[in-house]
């Protein structure tokens, strides 16, 4: 199993910035994937950006946050960190991070943060 907690959400004004951060504890070790999702109320969940672990850190992104948001890893410390600039009140949702491990892709997902940007 493994276990995510994400932390950093809170209330920014437009145009500002935050870093999330997702700390995995638990079987780290078969992690292929990690990333973040996001969910505004009476919308989808959506996913936006994702690095793999295990392929030379590639990443993708939603074409919404693209040029604004950047995924990053910190492997020592078993982290992943979402660092939002440029923030717009349509980021306004609730952030969840999640992971994709083992040989059959389990996926867990962290507790969600809140992120609300003001105009």
């Amino acid at each position: 199993q493994v276990q995510l907690v994400e932390s950093g959400g809170g209330l920014v004004q437009a145009g500002g910035s935050l870093r999330l951060s997702c700390l995995a504890s638990g079987s780290i070790f078969s992690i292929n994937d990690m990333g973040w999702h996001r969910q505004a109320p009476g919308k989808q969940r959506e996913l936006v950006a994702r690095i793999r672990i295990t392929s030379g850190g590639l990443t993708n992104y939603a074409d919404s946050v693209k040029g604004r948001f950047t995924i990053s890893r910190d492997n020592a410390r078993s982290t992943v960190y979402l660092q939002m600039n440029s923030l717009k009140p349509d980021d306004t949702a609730v952030y969840y991070c999640y992971t994709l491990w083992g040989d059959r892709q389990k996926i867990s997902w962290g507790q969600g943060t809140q992120v609300t940007v003001s105009a």
